[in-house]
């Protein structure tokens, strides 16, 4: 970013092979494009002094004239091949993701970025950190105000890391300019692109499509570091994962549950329904109060729309988002919360019998449970 505080009247240079030669030609494209005004406007503005009607000048006519046709039209072509040649060349590298060390697929949702490091099988999702005080003006704004997030794409630097590019729901962009790598992400469909960062750092981008309310709040945060570093966060990585599964088989104690469901639902639904519960009436309705997430025969219904959201809202489906864990603790924060007090708590087990197609939840007693889950 500092790069970029730098270039405040132009592109950023970037940090990438292919970046600086999409750099290079776009300062080729520019000077020549000031050539070509200059040529112009003083031809321009010459022949209305030189040849203006108060001193008696007669317009001249050109028709069928052949060199002239030939003149404006060979000089154009002639421009176009001198700035074709070069970015030809740059195009077919950018175009080339073959023969890559790493692939990453990343998959837009509404509003988050998943990444799956294919060869190691990890994946995780990465969410805005910007705190919801600062998105409110209730604190002053961060230095990465709105481009922080809690999980980072993590690459080595040197290694050619191919991105392959889809999306759950709507259009997206993975956008980061010192990468030079922008590229739309479209349900049904596999976008590629590729990088190779050469300086370790931390370069960040956003969603460049408008994908709907919170499409500011998708930010891209990319980490760039030694293939030692890279391993040991493979390792840490992999480790975190199989403790999430452990957490999937728990049993959590109310406390725990309500505890763990807070933070889940600060990453993931305060944007919408605020931290209070309040919403943003009608879109984004209130769930402080709500008959759906306080009446204990409607527990059902209210993690029917949590796993597979509601058609024709902006409520979105978790099933595939969160974990078990993840899913029992936000429902059961949800359904005690904001004085909704409802008494109900589901379990990890409980939401992994739904996805399984049983036919219903089964609420297990908390009070039989004593060990704090890892989180």
């Amino acid at each position: 970013m500092s790069e970029l505080k730098e270039q405040q009247w132009n592109l950023p240079v970037g940090v990438t092979e292919i970046s600086q030669e999409v750099f290079s030609l776009h300062m080729i494209i520019f000077w020549i494009c000031l050539v070509i005004a200059v040529v112009v406007f003083a031809v321009m503005f010459w022949s209305l002094i030189r040849y203006r009607k108060s001193k008696g000048a007669k317009a001249a006519h050109f028709h069928k004239s052949t060199w002239v046709e030939v003149f404006w039209t060979a000089i154009p072509v002639f421009i176009l091949i001198v700035m074709a040649i070069p970015a030809t060349a740059t195009l077919k590298k950018i175009y080339d993701p073959s023969s890559a060390d790493i692939d990453v697929l990343i998959t837009g949702y509404q509003w988050r970025w998943r990444y799956e490091y294919m060869q190691e099988k990890i994946h995780f999702f990465s969410n805005l950190a910007t705190p919801i005080e600062q998105i409110n003006n209730q604190a002053a704004k961060g230095e990465h105000y709105l481009l922080d997030v809690d999980e980072p794409l993590v690459v080595p630097v040197g290694k050619k890391i191919r991105f392959l590019l889809t999306s759950a729901d709507v259009i997206h962009a993975w956008w980061v300019p010192e990468l030079a790598v922008k590229k739309d992400a479209v349900p049904g469909f596999i976008n590629e692109a590729w990088t190779r960062i050469d300086k370790p750092g931390i370069y960040r981008g956003q969603c460049a499509e408008l994908c709907g309310k919170n499409h500011g709040f998708m930010p891209i945060e990319v980490h760039a570091v030694s293939e030692a570093d890279y391993q040991q966060w493979l390792a840490d990585r992999k480790q975190q994962q199989q403790d999430a599964l452990a957490n999937n088989e728990k049993q959590w104690t109310t406390d725990a549950l309500i505890a763990h469901g807070e933070t889940v639902y600060g990453t993931y639904c305060a944007s919408c329904h605020q931290m209070n519960g309040q919403g943003i009436p009608p879109v984004f309705p209130a769930l402080a109060g709500s008959p759906m997430v306080s009446e204990p025969d409607r527990l059902q219904q209210h993690l029917d729309i949590v796993l597979h959201g509601k058609a024709g809202t902006a409520m979105a489906a978790f099933a595939n988002v969160l974990s078990a864990a993840d899913l029992a603790a936000v429902i059961t924060y949800e359904r005690n919360a904001w004085g909704n007090d409802s008494g109900d708590y589901v379990q990890p087990a409980d939401i992994s019998n739904m996805l399984q197609g049983e036919p219903s939840a089964n609420m297990s007693s908390a009070e039989e449970v004593v060990d704090e889950p890892e989180s």
